[in-house]
């Protein structure tokens, strides 16, 4: 091990998935869940499993939206997962006949890990979701963040329902992980200052946001701040670092020798090829050899910026550093095949380099706060400012989503004044659920992103009017058919069985 560097590293992984079950298989819908739950959930675990076995603590912290944990545990899609795996077996199966020995090599590749897949899904993954994240928290391997239900963008919503949004998350990931969260994910890095009273009010501690924000507000990136009149502290993330991975130009999943997620096998789907091309200017077969060699170069690589980054950091501010490189966790595993060994290497190459590697919790904790910011309004979208979710393209959800927040709140207010609120609602907790289904800030941004369109476009319709639906019966005062269309709307959509409507403020 070198001399050690001054400051900290962190890395922050946002795990996080649109409600699925339901709506949808494939090319759109539960294909997604499945995908990402054995191509990036299953094999970063298994990394995280590794480290913990040498020793390692603090190594990362990890963010999951409850209504990813949702779907984690739902018992459908731990069953259905298990089936696609199998089906996955199959496809690699039938190309192992290939008369083309790199095909057949890749087959044989392809079902080792379904192979190992299922066996992790029928062993560390038996019980859901849950029991993961509680067990790699309670073993001091990461730090959980929070969040907001399903994923609505924050600074969009009325203070009332904004706060709610930030409760009735943190109470979910209480119910499932046993602990309350001190740290949160804002969904989209989502700021604005009327949203300090929610955040504290929940006691949240900190939160991640992007770099401009800090720099816009006059501060630097090497340390947190804590936002003006509130107990709360921003993280920002360092772009220098993160885009090193982040950038789709130039960040590492780009090199040559890496799978190729995009060309696959006409027949099976089998991702066959690497990033680079041959000398005869086709796309050259994957060597997963030369692929684990580049993980080792382009690890070397990072942790020489990372060193250099604290380094300038120290120079410039006088004191140890911190730098936060912050990722959708789906980038490691399903978008970049080779990203959860890299990171695995990458944990251990840092330590040994001097660098200290801890969680965001304790890197506060141990003074990296460097003073207090009057933060402005941002995220880390297109522009980052809020366009991505009501810019021009998607000012009709925003609008539609605006008044389902004063819906609900008429609704509440009026169930609440007749004196309808002591017990347990069925109706109206199913119509809290498909309200924060409806406002997921997934739908605009896929809009705003032309990809799958048709499907955002629907799904945010399909939430709206069964929202609609059941709110004009709840204020008709027909209980019998509001109880009948919350559970039709439960056979699909019970996203957070344990939330509770009557959290709801005023």
């Amino acid at each position: 091990m070198t001399s050690p560097v001054p400051g900290t590293f962190c890395l922050v992984l946002h795990s996080h998935l649109p409600w699925l079950p339901g709506h949808g298989v494939w090319p759109l819908g539960e294909e997604w869940l499945f995908q990402a739950w054995v191509e990036s959930y299953l094999p970063l675990v298994a990394e995280l499993d590794s480290l913990a076995a040498q020793g390692h603590r603090n190594v990362l912290t990890l963010g999951v939206t409850p209504v990813l944990a949702a779907q984690l545990d739902h018992p459908r899609m731990r069953r259905d997962v298990g089936t696609w795996v199998g089906l996955a077996q199959q496809r690699a199966r039938e190309l192992g006949f290939d008369a083309d020995p790199v095909r057949r090599a890749a087959a044989s590749r392809e079902y080792a890990a379904a192979a190992v897949a299922e066996r992790l899904l029928e062993g560390r993954w038996s019980g859901g979701g849950s029991p993961v994240l509680r067990s790699l928290r309670d073993a001091g391997v990461v730090e959980l963040l929070g969040g907001p239900p399903a994923h609505p963008f924050l600074p969009l919503l009325l203070p009332e329902v904004a706060a709610l949004a930030v409760e009735s998350g943190l109470a979910d990931s209480t119910w499932r992980h046993g602990e309350r969260p001190r740290g949160i994910w804002s969904p989209e890095c989502g700021w604005t200052p009327s949203l300090g009273p929610a955040f504290d009010a929940a006691g949240v501690g900190h939160f991640v946001v992007d770099e401009q924000l800090v720099r816009d507000a006059g501060g630097h990136p090497h340390a947190a701040w804590r936002v003006t009149g509130s107990a709360v502290v921003a993280v920002p993330r360092d772009l220098e670092v993160t885009n090193l991975v982040w950038s789709s130009r130039t960040g590492y999943p780009a090199a040559a020798p890496y799978r190729d997620f995009h060309a696959r096998e006409e027949y099976t789907g089998t991702r066959l090829w690497a990033v680079g091309t041959g000398a005869d200017g086709a796309k050259a077969p994957y060597d997963p050899v030369a692929a684990s060699a580049q993980v080792d170069r382009d690890v070397a690589h990072f942790v020489a910026a990372v060193r250099a980054r604290l380094e300038q950091s120290q120079a410039a501010t006088g004191r140890p550093g911190l730098v936060v490189a912050a990722y959708d966790t789906e980038l490691f595993g399903h978008w970049w095949h080779e990203g959860p060994v890299f990171l695995g290497r990458a944990v251990r190459a840092l330590g040994a380099a001097g660098i200290q590697v801890n969680t965001l919790e304790r890197a506060l904790a141990a003074g990296h706060v460097a003073g207090e910011l009057d933060l402005g309004a941002g995220s880390w979208g297109a522009g980052k400012d809020f366009s991505v979710w009501d810019g021009p393209a998607v000012a009709e959800i925003a609008r539609e989503n605006a008044s389902l927040q004063r819906r609900w709140l008429r609704v509440m207010d009026r169930e609440r004044a007749a004196g309808r609120l002591g017990n347990r609602r069925p109706d109206l907790d199913q119509l809290l659920l498909t309200l924060w289904n409806a406002l997921s800030s997934d739908w605009a941004f896929l809009v705003s992103r032309g990809q799958s369109v048709d499907y955002a476009v629907r799904r945010a319709e399909e939430h709206r009017a069964d929202f609609h639906r059941l709110a004009q019966l709840v204020e008709d005062g027909d209980l019998v058919s509001s109880l009948a269309e919350a559970g039709r709307q439960a056979r699909n959509d019970r996203t957070f069985p344990a939330m509770d409507a009557r959290l709801s403020p005023r």
